[in-house]
């Protein structure tokens, strides 16, 4: 999931467009997140909301994507009912209704003659367990709203250069698809994963016709991401040195800060959007100097970024996206087309906000724990820096 953002100032809760920024005031607001910290509530205040307030089931709601939505709704006076295991983060909002069952197992029955306004599927993997869910509720609900992935267009370097909604997207044999709605582990079903779910979208739009928003998000980041793919860059910047920065400066970048995509996925109930959406970013490009010039700046720490090439980087066996998150090779990149949910209502706030806000996160809630599944560690970090300053020096000579 390759993303990045110029984006407007928008409230954390998108339910009316706004204007995005320019390319330059993007790069302003870069110079300007120290100062516009203050003023981050105000901003990003709640919009009032359209139309009557609505019961809303959310499938999980407990982990990373699921706080902002949930507290997006209930911040527009939404009744939001919880649905897990009541294994992850289970003390998490006390306040209200939360039911138990296990979809693997299915055991949906605590929803069953429950009617809601909109459900939220934040967890489904596998067909079957959307399609029991939607089925379930295909009576008793307006809105299902299935959080998907732009992985189901394929792994980095099957894809077309360019994406949009109408792209192919690959399937997965049958029998492999029963054999994940059969084990404990969706772990054991990854090499799927993608085709797994645009499987889950079409059972949820078989079973609810004409009321799925089938949202397919890239790379999810900001506060609370415990993946660190992005994490690692405002982390690592802090910490100051020579940074080693990968492959080509100009090369495009796209993610989406895990609030605004909470916030349009509330847009989408309050009006009623249905249908198949890229949720990435941005309102135009950005590359990835942009990006790491934005986690310099959200630092006072003196960092110096280093930049390699990606035959330096291939040669010697550095690994894309997790060794070095957010980069991917230029054979693998794609353009995510998210002009459709744009044009539905999809905000961004500056990116200068959502690397301040995850910097400030990492600081005080991360802590220092060490990056197990992402970057370098600093000793290879190093090593890397001195032999590609030693192959410039040998071209020079």
């Amino acid at each position: 999931m390759e993303l990045g953002t110029n984006g407007s100032r928008a409230p954390s809760v998108a339910c009316r467009p706004m204007a995005s920024t320019s390319r330059r005031t993007f790069l302003s607001s870069i110079a300007a997140a120290g100062v516009a910290a203050p003023l981050a509530a105000a901003r990003l205040s709640t919009p009032t909301r359209r139309g009557a307030p609505k019961k809303i089931l959310v499938l999980g709601g407990t982990a990373f994507l699921g706080p902002p939505f949930v507290r997006a709704a209930q911040a527009n006076g939404h009744t939001v009912t919880l649905f897990n295991r009541g294994k992850t983060n289970p003390g998490m909002f006390a306040d209200l209704e939360q039911l138990r069952g296990d979809r693997e197992k299915g055991d949906l029955e605590a929803l069953k003659g429950r009617q809601f306004d909109a459900v939220v599927d934040t967890s489904g993997y596998v067909p079957a367990h959307v399609e029991a869910t939607a089925k379930l509720f295909a009576e008793r609900c307006n809105h299902y709203q299935f959080i998907s992935t732009i992985s189901v267009y394929g792994s980095f370097g099957q894809r077309p250069d360019r994406i949009d909604e109408k792209a192919e997207t690959p399937d997965v044999p049958v029998d492999k698809a029963e054999e994940a709605g059969q084990v404990n582990e969706i772990r054991k079903a990854m090499p799927f994963y993608g085709a797994l779910k645009a499987r889950c979208e079409a059972a949820a739009e078989k079973a609810m016709p004409g009321k799925v928003a089938n949202i397919r998000p890239g790379l999810i980041v900001g506060p609370g991401d415990t993946s660190d793919r992005f994490t690692w860059w405002p982390v690592r910047l802090d910490r100051g040195g020579e940074v080693l920065a990968p492959g080509d400066p100009d090369g495009h970048v796209q993610f989406v800060d895990v609030r605004d995509l909470a916030a349009w996925m509330l847009h989408c109930i309050e009006h009623d959007v249905a249908g198949v959406f890229n949720a990435t970013g941005f309102h135009g490009r950005v590359s990835m100097a942009e990006v790491l010039g934005a986690c310099k700046c959200a630092t006072s720490s003196a960092a110096e970024l280093v930049w390699v090439s990606e035959e330096f980087l291939d040669d010697n066996e550095v690994k894309p996206y997790m060794q070095m998150p957010l980069w991917i090779p230029r054979d693998g990149r794609s353009v995510v087309d998210c002009s459709r949910a744009i044009a539905a209502g999809l905000r961004f706030r500056p990116i200068a906000d959502t690397v301040r806000d995850t910097l400030q996160w990492a600081k005080t809630e991360r802590g220092d724990k060490p990056f197990a599944r992402t970057g370098l560690p600093a000793a290879r970090e190093a090593e890397l820096i001195a032999k590609w300053r030693s192959v410039k020096a040998e071209k020079k000579g």
